[in-house]
């Protein structure tokens, strides 16, 4: 099967699961959702949006938050962890919000990407999602079912990503690098993961890959390279 093809059904098992998903991240306007995706990494979405209500509740604009001190804001996101630097990275976009924008999220990637502890992937979920602008965020579990369906090699990210926007329409990006998040969440972990049975892995992954992963017990390719490894070494002993 062609990649193309894989994509077109890849797209329509996601869009019957999830025709309409939802963001994750519960926001008000494009401050909260850029605040909310910044503490979201490595921690959980559940976390974050149990956090952020407190947070906004004392600053909901960037002009509020520019005026509280990086130890109140860590002490309001202490619990999404790494706090410290996400504590930060919070007052100090904001005060570059107020200082160059007027208060207001850029329109930009290039212009998020510029503010502390904005990366792309936090850059492109606001432009699609606050903005409706074409982008493809592409996290780590997006980055994992690409290369375990056969869609990109997985050797990065950025080529993960350039490899998605290729395959499908502009038009369904937002949609679906949210649909893919979900279905891995829910039918698609990172590890002991049966592929034969799951409902895109049975058919869209290589022989080659299930086999991999059976044997790794599941994960990306470092589990597998270490897998390999173990298995020379156990081999090795064996001969010796």
């Amino acid at each position: 099967m062609k990649r193309t093809e894989k994509a077109a059904r890849i797209l329509e098992i996601l869009d019957e699961l999830y025709p309409e998903p939802a963001i994750p991240l519960r926001h008000r306007d494009p401050f909260s959702l850029l605040v909310a995706v910044l503490l979201s990494a490595q921690c959980t979405d559940d976390r974050v949006n149990k956090v952020t209500p407190g947070l906004f509740a004392e600053a909901s604009t960037a002009a509020q938050m520019a005026r509280l001190s990086a130890s109140r804001i860590e002490t309001l996101i202490r619990s999404c962890g790494l706090a410290p630097s996400k504590a930060r990275n919070i007052r100090a976009l904001s005060g570059i919000l107020v200082q160059q924008h007027g208060g207001l999220v850029p329109r930009s990637c290039e212009a998020l990407e510029a503010l502390p502890g904005v990366g792309h992937k936090t850059a492109s979920v606001v432009m699609v999602q606050a903005f409706g602008e074409p982008a493809f965020p592409v996290d780590t579990h997006i980055h994992r079912l690409a290369a375990r369906w056969g869609l990109s090699d997985g050797r990065s990210v950025e080529r993960t990503e350039g490899h998605l926007k290729r395959l499908f329409p502009r038009d369904v990006w937002a949609r679906l690098h949210l649909s893919i998040i979900y279905f891995g969440r829910e039918y698609c972990p990172a590890r002991g993961h049966d592929l034969s049975t799951c409902p895109i892995c049975s058919w869209a992954a290589s022989k080659k890959r299930i086999v991999e992963e059976v044997r790794a017990g599941g994960g990306g390719p470092a589990s597998r390279r270490k897998a390999v490894r173990e298995k020379k070494v156990a081999r090795s002993a064996r001969h010796s």
